[in-house]
């Protein structure tokens, strides 16, 4: 015994291209006479499948085009016009197609690169580290520490005038006299 579970509209996939419409219940779902349909087939606006016997198959696409052309029709563009606009918008969903597929190759290969390029070096404490290829090393550790170089003293004056002078103090002769 068979078992049937019923699926949720949400969960039913819709597929748009699948001719299933006969040309009159296109007709009237694009609000059109079935004679226009096959205008419109003859010059290649809405090319329909076509099922046993040569009967036209419209999907719901076909439909949706069928519209579209009738408001162009309405605003006043030629049959010729028309199909030159139709062209035109498969080209850019065409392109717009294949910029999404180069875009997605182009993040790929950039990954894959990236996982290639990888350089080894030396750490501060001997461990290799893994750097991307252009990276920098996280920069080391340096004192800021400040120290000061403090000769021996001689006990001359000499000495003694050469760290007065560079403190900025007043100089002292020799003999003690003074400043001067």
């Amino acid at each position: 015994m068979r078992t049937w579970v019923r699926k949720r509209p949400s969960e039913m996939a819709v597929d748009f291209t699948k001719p299933g419409f006969v040309i009159s219940v296109a007709a009237e779902l694009a609000d059109m006479h079935p004679q226009t349909l096959r205008q419109y087939d003859r010059l290649g606006l809405v090319t329909p499948s076509r099922a046993s016997g040569r009967a036209r198959r419209y999907s719901q696409l076909d439909v949706q085009k069928l519209r579209q052309i009738q408001e162009l029709s309405q605003a006043g563009v030629s049959l010729e016009g028309i199909k030159r606009i139709m062209q035109l918008e498969n080209q850019v969903q065409a392109l717009q197609s294949r910029v999404t597929e180069l875009s997605e190759e182009l993040e790929n290969e950039r990954q894959a690169r990236s996982e290639r390029e990888k350089i080894f070096i030396a750490g501060s404490g001997g461990e290799v580290v893994r750097i991307a290829r252009g990276g920098r090393r996280a920069p080391r550790k340096v004192s800021q520490a400040l120290m000061l170089y403090r000769p021996a003293r001689s006990g001359g004056t000499a000495d003694r005038e050469t760290a007065t002078a560079a403190s900025g103090a007043p100089r002292r002769s020799a003999r003690g006299s003074g400043p001067g």
